[in-house]
């Protein structure tokens, strides 16, 4: 197994927006040490960075101080997700600092239970259609199986074999028409937390230069007002 990429002794910023309500975590030593959590009725844009100064602060720390910033990049809310990549972007050019880009599903994946060795991470992705990637446990974790992909909910959910292991927070969304014969990850663990985040990030490489200019959301459909532009 190859060592962890983020060293023990580094200060590691993390935003989640992917939901309606946006995570901030601080990891030091290898760990995260705090974390808080954004109502889900305030705006991202408006509130993330400021919240992100005020934590900053109460650890007696300024952006210079940290080795880098993980954000996790989706699928999930469009708006909540370019948010938190444009802020993790602005604040590792303005700092010089790293930037680690997680995908949301892996994340999600990591909280799955100890018995479950496939499983399906479901997003809603609206208008009837989710987000689906297959993960696997092997000896180093769990990786993804799939590539990402959106299909009709209704369409997939009815060819679920019996037996599977599924978790998101799609299963909300969609939980009537998901079969009963699935096995699905208790509630609390379907949505990403801070810990499992950095657990993912701390194993990825940080972008390039290039690659943090390059960085977008991992969303593989337009916004609500794009969509709705096509189909006029």
């Amino acid at each position: 197994m190859s060592p962890p990429v983020v060293n023990m002794a580094e200060t590691w910023l993390i935003l989640e927006t992917s939901g309606r309500g946006a995570k901030i975590g601080l990891a030091r030593d290898g760990a995260v040490v705090q974390s808080v959590s954004l109502d889900d009725t305030r705006r991202h844009a408006r509130d993330l960075a400021a919240t992100v100064d005020r934590f900053l602060k109460a650890e007696s720390l300024v952006p210079h101080d940290l080795t880098g910033v993980m954000v996790g990049r989706g699928p999930g809310s469009y708006t909540g997700l370019r948010v938190g990549v444009i802020s993790a972007k602005a604040l590792a050019f303005a700092t010089g600092c790293k930037l680690i880009a997680v995908d949301t599903f892996a994340a999600i994946a990591e909280q799955a239970p100890a018995e479950a060795n496939h499983l399906w991470v479901m997003g809603d992705a609206l208008q009837g259609h989710i987000y689906l990637q297959r993960f696997a446990r092997g000896e180093s974790g769990w990786s993804a199986a799939d590539e990402l992909r959106i299909e009709r909910a209704q369409d997939w959910l009815n060819g679920v074999a019996a037996g599977t292991w599924m978790t998101g927070p799609g299963l909300k969304v969609h939980v009537n028409r998901i079969p009963q014969t699935c096995l699905l990850v208790p509630e609390v663990d379907r949505d990403p937390r801070i810990e499992s985040l950095f657990a993912v990030g701390k194993k990825l490489t940080p972008l390039t230069r290039e690659e943090m200019f390059a960085l977008e959301p991992l969303y593989l459909r337009g916004s609500s007002a794009e969509e709705k532009a096509k189909s006029g």
